[in-house]
């Protein structure tokens, strides 16, 4: 219980540094930056440092959901902000397959150490479990994949980083929301639901390819493609970012189909798979993975 305090302590000292106004680069700040540009409020780079970019994004955040507009981070602007505005680091162990403030800022660390290259979106997916693997046997820590509280520790103490993770991103992440919006529109597709599901497949970054070859930014898989080309279109499709997307949008409004409109069978059959829904019901980690898409398109 004890080390556990030290972490709390740690994380709110830090957060308190933010909320003061502008301060050394830090992960908790990074991690709302990270949440301000999944709403499409933020598009400067995540680098921790609160400068009046992330202050006006702050604002316009706080006018969007009815709070005095202060610039300032509160409990009640992160709760608004949804699952990417909250736990700060520490406050919680981190299980691979959680999404929030706490696995945005934890990506920040490891991406300043050059131990993690995927994308900061608030999610610990097998990228990231192996990044911090990597980070628990640099710092000599029990190898698990979990952030508990002495990685969290250890995570909270690394310096500044030298350079910005991912400087780059935002020009990239402004086009992809953008071509996300047209292609949802132009196939029927609730927008909010493609962002976000987008955002939790890949940060918005079209460059990402999982260990099992799903691409893109909605990370679809191969088989997927085949199928959507072969059987919804008749096609080939383009292996551009516009192809790409409307690769996964097509799939994601069959899926709608085949469930009568039901957005969360249609994304637990995006993540397991259609047979295995209806054969074997939704599995827990679907489960999570649903109520987190759902939980980020109520605020997209």
């Amino acid at each position: 219980m004890r080390a556990r305090g030290v972490v709390l302590g740690v994380a709110l000292a830090l957060w308190a540094g933010f909320a003061a106004g502008p301060a050394r680069a830090g992960p908790q700040q990074a991690g709302v930056q990270v949440a301000l540009r999944a709403l499409g409020l933020y598009a400067g780079p995540v680098d921790g440092i609160v400068g009046p970019g992330t202050v006006h994004a702050v604002r316009a955040a706080q006018r969007r959901f009815g709070l005095p507009a202060t610039g300032r981070i509160d409990a009640r602007t992160r709760r608004a902000l949804g699952p990417l505005g909250r736990p700060l680091l520490g406050t919680r162990t981190i299980h691979p397959g959680d999404f929030g403030l706490d696995v945005a800022a934890a990506q920040f660390v490891l991406a300043g150490l050059r131990l993690y290259r995927g994308a900061l979106d608030g999610y610990l997916g097998a990228r990231t479990e192996r990044a911090v693997r990597r980070f628990q046997r640099r710092e000599r820590l029990a190898v698990d994949g979990v952030v508990g509280p002495q990685t969290a520790r250890a995570l909270l103490r690394q310096p500044p980083p030298a350079r910005t993770p991912l400087r780059s991103a935002a020009a990239v992440h402004a086009d992809v929301r953008e071509r996300l919006d047209l292609w949802a529109g132009r196939l029927g597709v609730p927008a909010a639901l493609v962002r976000a599901l987008a955002w939790m497949e890949s940060g918005y970054q079209p460059q990402v390819e999982s260990v099992v070859g799903a691409r893109g930014v909605l990370q679809v898989l191969p088989v997927t493609r085949d199928f959507v080309e072969e059987v919804l279109v008749g096609r080939p499709l383009p292996e551009t970012l516009d192809g790409d997307i409307e690769t996964g949008v097509l799939y994601l409004r069959h899926l709608l189909r085949r469930f009568d409109g039901d957005e969360r069978l249609a994304l637990a059959a995006w993540y397991q798979g259609e047979r295995a829904v209806r054969q074997a019901g939704v599995y827990p980690e679907t489960r999570r993975f649903v109520d987190d898409v759902l939980a980020l398109r109520a605020r997209m």
